[in-house]
């Protein structure tokens, strides 16, 4: 059935096309502001006639729904735009923000109703039971459960954080609603008032969802490690050409679904021809644009191997930068012979993990340096990957 309504609401059109994208974006959120705008009406007319809170509560989560598919419905407009010279890296990030409002929205009414369902507790009110509130939660239940599961595949396919978001949201309405239902009959069939109780629940779970979506809505604002995944994609790409010799200091950048940026640097041989070299690292650029579709300017890093002598040396800085901690490891490395000393340059590679300083690894990887000859001064840049 998702694949069916995929590709109407795509036009028949590939995913990784914006306008598809767009479209699709839209038609779901219209399907979810009509599905909601019908819940409203129905829960909030019925359980004002009841006199349940936990249902005009539950009708009131329902409208901010609609109200939230109206904020994706304009997040998926903007973000189609291309970009222009303000926004070079286009529109597309403008979903996180929608998501992020999105949170908000669901965190207002959960504070809302835990507020109300708290006085209730402390000041109840009888809530008369109706076949018509059981009727309607039931099918309100359903509804949800088929928006959660229509917006989670679609927001796969199409990699949307807001559509995401928005499944999250209707599968905490879906068990919300249930709650509601659960009252009820319990109501009808103990005499127990389990109305007041049931909305505190249901409160409970909405501020979950809320903070659940603001934290992962967060971690995309504030960037977030490219997945090992997509490392070892462009690692494989890379590996194909012999020419070459290492890759390290990569930074991925993800500016919203559809476009990705990423640079690192190449190490070849500096013998070798200049141009020969260059004309390898194009095709490199161009081949992880084609097979990853990321964007990517490679730096080309020569180095020595042909000498014997740094190449050793190299090797030996290696081993004694892994006594030191097994994660560590160096690259860039370069010798300079002086008259009264030899200055290595280096880079070392640190995890975020290791608590170690800066300074206190350069430190350490100094002691280590200076067992070998004491002629040996070392200019190392610590890179945290």
């Amino acid at each position: 059935m998702t694949e069916f309504l995929y590709k109407l609401l795509a036009g028949g059109k590939n995913n990784s096309n914006t306008e598809a994208r767009r479209r699709i974006g839209t038609g779901a959120s219209i399907i979810g502001i009509i599905s909601n705008v019908l819940l409203f009406v129905g829960k909030f007319v019925v359980g004002t006639l009841v006199g349940s809170i936990s249902m005009r509560a539950d009708a009131i989560n329902n409208l901010s729904d609609a109200g939230s598919s109206v904020i994706s419905l304009i997040s998926f407009k903007i973000s189609s735009k291309p970009a222009d010279r303000k926004h070079p890296y286009g529109h597309a990030r403008i979903e996180y923000v929608a998501s992020m409002i999105v949170s908000f929205l669901v965190l207002h009414i959960g504070i809302d109703l835990l507020t109300e369902s708290v006085d209730k507790v402390i000041n109840p009110v009888k809530t008369e039971f109706s076949i018509l509130s059981i009727v309607v939660l039931s099918v309100s239940v359903a509804v949800k459960l088929v928006l959660a599961i229509f917006n989670r595949n679609l927001g796969k396919k199409i990699d949307s954080d807001v559509m995401k978001a928005t499944a999250a949201d209707s599968l905490s309405d879906a068990i919300a609603t249930s709650a509601v239902l659960v009252s009820m009959l319990i109501t009808r069939f103990t005499g127990f008032e389990t109305d007041a109780y049931m909305g505190i629940i249901v409160a409970v779970i909405i501020l979950v969802a809320g903070i659940k979506i603001l934290s992962e809505t967060k971690d995309h604002i504030l960037g977030t490690a490219p997945d090992r995944e997509i490392i070892e994609a462009v690692h494989a790409v890379v590996r194909r050409y012999p020419e070459a010799l290492g890759i390290h200091d990569m930074h991925i950048h993800n500016y919203g679904p559809g476009r990705t940026v990423a640079s690192f640097h190449v190490e070849v041989d500096g013998g070798g021809d200049i141009f020969e070299l260059h004309d390898a690292i194009d095709n490199m650029e161009k081949q992880v644009a084609e097979e990853l579709s990321i964007e990517c300017t490679i730096h080309m890093d020569p180095i020595v191997t042909d000498d014997d002598r740094v190449s050793e040396l190299r090797e030996v800085v290696k081993m004694k930068a892994l006594e030191i901690d097994e994660r560590l490891n160096i690259h860039d490395f370069r010798f300079v012979e002086g008259h009264t000393h030899t200055n290595l340059i280096f880079d070392v590679v640190a995890p975020f993990e290791l608590k170690m300083t800066d300074k206190q690894i350069v430190s350490a990887i100094n002691g280590k340096v200076a067992e070998l000859s004491s002629e040996y001064f070392t200019v190392i840049t610590v890179d945290r990957e």
